[in-house]
């Protein structure tokens, strides 16, 4: 089960209850909508659509076992222009299940061998995710022991263990005469400091200085751990010594085997021997690096593999952006021959089959697949009919208003207004947007997107550089204190942007 977690989102909005304390199992289709309405403005029917399909494989988990391998995931296909939430909703619906999730474009896959990428490789991409992901997971279990140990080792670099010393033979038996074989140890006490020899066993002060030293050094430790915890020994310089992996991140895979480089290196790594070097760094630096080897002590590898292939087999999310991209009418030449291709190559990743990873074999067939285009000049049913039965869901986003651009700028924690106001406090001054100003930011933000390519709600992000620039540009010399932004001062300085016939040469 996942915690779903209440991390603000880069476009939310909604009045949504709460839901931060449930567990997955316990969210129903509404309250997934409901979670979702707090990352992304409106565009209802899509978060149903994928509410639905999450759901789904929540009750899949729970049929019987003949029942279950017989349920295919419900595939969709998100249908809307550019900047209205297609590629947000999927990944915050994966955040929401804990789930792995790649985002490719279809695009890549035209022209294998030549630019593109081989249409596999997107499971494979899944798959690392999925290994990361658990693998952060099952660090964050044992962060604390990790940390413990390095301390540990931190404080023996600091602290070097004293050699016991060697005692030796009594008096007589060793042939040397009256002359001690082992070295005189020197302890500092309230007296001063007396010397003691070895040689001399049994006497009672010997295992009484022995005694004090141990304690002594003891009580340096603790010291030297308070002083650590403290962060006063950051800068010492201690040595330590670290592995060395082959570099081989220069080495050239002969083109046409971009199938075989996901583990050609790695085997290579494997089969060459590490080599270990002392290296001079500081306290701060040792910490992270000591914490990372006790780190890969601790997490069994065998059981993150295996439990990332169960989850990328049963709920991982792989979004297809830009489908429309090899969509398009029949041709027996040119690029759509290409493009075709390209759907062919897909169909049976999507239907359901085995790909080859560096982990092993995965099984595709319930694995979500999440498509999205805009299909200005193509349209769905342009794809091989193949693949349309393989996305039996299709949602159409609606574009974004003035008044959602007021809701995006005004609603989310972290919105875009509460951007600007961090970057320019970072430099002693402060920005206060009139609800008038607010207004008009959408306005004009609309109104570009009218008359110019419909870019969604990227198109604030452009008018408010262009409206904050010399603000930003100025600071810390100037425009220091308070800065009002009100209406006027917005159609001032947008005025020309606006107004001016080629716009291009000013947003986009």
């Amino acid at each position: 089960m996942t915690r779903v977690t209440g991390e603000p989102g880069d476009v939310a909005g909604g009045s949504a209850e709460d839901t931060s304390e449930l567990w997955l199992d316990e969210l129903t289709p509404k309250q997934i909508v409901a979670e979702l309405d707090r990352y992304i403005i409106g565009q209802k029917a899509a978060k149903k659509a994928v509410a639905i399909a999450l759901r789904n494989r929540w009750r899949r988990q729970r049929v019987d076992a003949e029942m279950r391998d017989e349920i295919v995931p419900n595939n969709l296909i998100l249908i809307g222009p550019t900047g209205v939430g297609k590629t947000e909703i999927a990944r915050r619906l994966a955040r929401l299940a804990g789930a792995p999730f790649v985002k490719v474009e279809a695009s890549k896959f035209t022209e294998v061998g030549y630019v593109g990428r081989d249409v596999e490789s997107m499971v494979r991409d899944l798959v690392d995710t999925a290994v990361n992901l658990v693998r952060a997971d099952r660090e964050d279990e044992v962060q604390d022991l990790a940390e413990e140990l390095a301390e540990e080792r931190l404080l023996d670099l600091l602290l070097p263990p004293v050699e016991e010393p060697r005692r030796g033979p009594p008096r007589g038996e060793s042939g040397s005469g009256d002359v001690p074989t082992g070295p005189k140890i020197f302890v500092a006490g309230p007296s001063g400091v007396q010397a003691s020899d070895p040689a001399e066993g049994g006497s009672p002060r010997a295992d009484e200085e022995e005694l004090t030293l141990a304690e002594r050094r003891r009580r340096t430790r603790e010291k030297l751990r308070t002083l650590l915890r403290d962060g006063k020994l950051e800068d010492r310089m201690i040595e330590l010594e670290v592995q060395q992996s082959p570099n081989l991140d220069s080495m050239m895979i002969p083109m046409g085997v971009e199938g075989m480089d996901h583990n050609f290196t790695e085997m290579l790594q494997d089969m060459l021997p590490k080599r270990t070097k002392r290296r001079t760094l500081k306290v701060s630096e040792g910490r992270r690096i000591l914490v990372q080897e006790e780190l890969d002590r601790l997490v069994d590898m065998d059981e993150v593999v295996n439990e990332a292939l169960d989850r990328t087999e049963e709920s991982g999310i792989i979004f297809l952006d830009e489908i429309d991209k090899v969509a398009g009418e029949r041709a027996t030449q040119g690029p759509d021959v290409s493009r075709e291709g390209v759907q062919r190559d897909l169909l049976p990743i999507v239907e359901g089959s085995n790909v080859q990873t560096k982990y092993g074999l995965v099984r595709t067939d319930h694995i979500l697949f999440i498509a999205a285009g805009a299909f200005h000049v193509s349209k769905p049913s342009d794809l091989i009919p193949e693949l349309q039965g393989r996305f039996p869901i299709r949602v159409e986003l609606r574009a974004l208003t003035e008044a959602d651009f007021v809701r995006i700028l005004r609603e989310p924690r972290n919105a875009l207004l509460e951007q600007y106001r961090a970057l320019v406090e970072t430099e002693g001054a402060k920005l206060e947007f009139t609800d008038e100003a607010v207004g008009e930011i959408a306005r004009i933000a609309a109104t570009l997107n009218a008359r110019m390519e419909n870019i969604g709600a990227r198109r604030l992000q452009t008018v408010m550089t262009t409206l904050l620039e010399g603000i930003l540009f100025g600071l810390p010399d100037e425009h220091a204190g308070d800065n009002r932004i009100d209406a006027d001062f917005v159609r001032e300085h947008l005025a020309s942007v606006v107004e001016d016939e080629d716009l291009r040469r000013y947003i986009l």
